[in-house]
């Protein structure tokens, strides 16, 4: 446990940190899902939807530090690539 004053408010704002990075990843995968779901259902126009929805939010999770910018990338390169595929 931190002893300084300083240590101690470092140590509250890392949990805090920590709990909305959390959720905001939360967030990212959940949009990449729902363009999965939607193409292993089938349905073209609902997941291109889908991935024009998740693609801000990939990209805001890279100027946020979130994610690296190569992994925002990839998830994004492979989705399109699935429904351009259907």
């Amino acid at each position: 446990m931190a002893n300084i004053q300083s240590a101690k408010k470092r140590a509250r704002q890392a949990i805090k940190n920590r709990l909305h990075n959390a959720g905001q990843r939360s967030h990212l995968r959940t949009k990449i899902k729902a363009v999965v779901k939607l193409i292993d259902e089938g349905d073209k126009n609902a997941a291109t939807e889908a991935y024009k929805a998740a693609v801000p939010v990939i990209d805001a999770s890279v100027s946020k530090k979130l994610i690296h910018a190569n992994k925002a990338a990839r998830h994004k390169s492979r989705l399109n690539a699935r429904i351009k595929s259907m």
